[in-house]
């Protein structure tokens, strides 16, 4: 039996790689904007503790993920069905991201 998907072209997966870098970069921002107020800007004062910057950590993955999960919803409903194939591959590259993320989010001073 042949196989019935199409491969993706090296141009569909350039443009698929920029969105994704688009969709990374307004969703770090935007949950940064969101979480501003909670966790400690000075990460080395005597009477921090965990628990704040705890807090601000599973707000920023439970949005990041909300995003990622409503995201996936929407283009697997719109893409044409030649490009489904990638966007499994940009889901999970998502959930790696918030992990990567959470280092520049920290790194920031409020």
């Amino acid at each position: 039996m042949a196989e019935l998907s199409e491969k993706s072209s090296k141009s569909s997966l350039l443009v698929g790689f920029l969105l994704f870098v688009a969709f990374e970069t307004v969703a770090f921002y935007s949950l940064q904007y969101l979480t501003s107020g909670l966790g400690e800007s000075n990460q080395y004062q005597p009477e921090n503790t965990i628990v704040s910057n705890w807090v601000k950590t599973m707000v920023f993955f439970v949005a990041h993920l909300g995003l990622i999960i409503a995201a996936v919803l929407v283009l697997s409903n719109r893409l044409p069905r030649r490009y489904r194939s990638q966007l499994m591959g940009w889901f999970y590259l998502a959930l790696v991201m918030s992990f990567v993320l959470i280092i520049p989010l920290f790194g920031t001073t409020d």
